[in-house]
């Protein structure tokens, strides 16, 4: 099965490089994209109103209408050593407007406490990616909050709660930091808390340098995970950019080390529809139980939003 996925990977990857050399390219062409595309948004669109009207606030009118959005992504990540790195990741969140736009349910294949790393072979291997799936509902105390509350099911159907605050400030017209924290308890694994920082500065209107930290204590090892990375984004046009950077990770113990780190450089166009999106990555990656003898890959990836509004 996923050698399937990874020939029609391959082709998409293709047809979305050919694309972009044809720059005219006729929408009329792929018509298939726009049944799929409107098919998902369908079911998603249904959903919400499903769940919209079942958790409703009795007698509060609203004229907006329940809507879902769904983020799909495919990749297959193939390096020297290993071959067979495949990822596949969708998340789906509905707005509920008869909750007063303070609740949201979402459901993931993936732990969303994870920091956004380049590759999903550089990430924290502790939970496997099957057990990863979560359910739950997160609100707010009003729709701008920077407090949020989870409380939902999730790593093999635990029941857990989670309470996260984020911030924003912009230090000078260039320069900006962004900061969060939270806290959560799992009914099997326990307690954990993270805390991630993000510095960015803007060199010009399509230059931005990011320096990441994410650090999270797990009460189920008794450590603390942590992730840095270093990131340059440059906006090539209006649908293409290249994202270049060196990624590190690692744990307390037995001391605070590097376990892996990686350099890229990543390759994101938008092509043939607005809501469509290819990645191409080529990278080096040393792992300390490889013996940091460095291993190459190259990573293609097809990714889609699928909503309504």
């Amino acid at each position: 099965m996923k050698q399937i996925w990874k020939i029609l990977l391959v082709c998409m990857v293709y047809i979305g490089l050919f694309s972009s050399v044809n720059a005219q390219q006729n929408q009329q062409d792929y018509l298939w994209l726009d049944s799929m595309h409107t098919n998902v948004v369908s079911s998603v669109g249904s959903t919400a109103v499903w769940f919209d009207n079942f958790f409703a606030l009795e007698d509060f009118p609203t004229d907006t209408p329940a809507n879902g959005e769904a983020r799909i992504r495919l990749g297959w990540e193939p390096r020297s050593r290993d071959l067979n790195e495949f990822e596949t990741r969708f998340k789906v969140r509905f707005k509920l407007p008869k909750l007063k736009n303070r609740v949201d349910v979402i459901l993931s294949d993936y732990d969303d406490e994870q920091a956004d790393s380049s590759l999903n072979v550089l990430q924290n291997q502790s939970y496997p990616e099957q057990n990863r799936f979560s359910l739950a509902l997160r609100w707010k105390s009003t729709p701008d909050s920077g407090f949020s509350h989870r409380l939902g099911i999730g790593r093999k159907l635990q029941v857990f709660a989670k309470s996260r605050y984020r911030n924003f400030h912009q230090l000078s017209p260039k320069t900006s930091f962004r900061w969060e924290t939270a806290a959560y308890i799992y009914s099997k694994d326990g307690f954990g808390a993270e805390v991630t920082g993000q510095f960015g500065y803007d060199f010009s209107d399509s230059d931005l340098f990011r320096f990441n930290n994410h650090f999270y204590f797990r009460d189920r090892t008794n450590d603390w995970f942590w992730q840095h990375n270093w990131q340059n984004l440059k906006q090539l046009d209006a649908d293409t950019a290249l994202i270049s950077g060196l990624y590190l990770e690692g744990n307390s113990q037995p001391n605070y080390r590097i376990e892996e780190y990686l350099i890229s450089t990543r390759w994101r166009k938008n092509a043939l529809r607005e809501w469509l999106f290819f990645e191409l990555e080529p990278f080096v990656m040393w792992r300390r139980n490889e013996g940091f003898s460095a291993s190459y890959g190259i990573a293609l990836r097809v990714e889609g939003y699928f909503s309504k509004y």
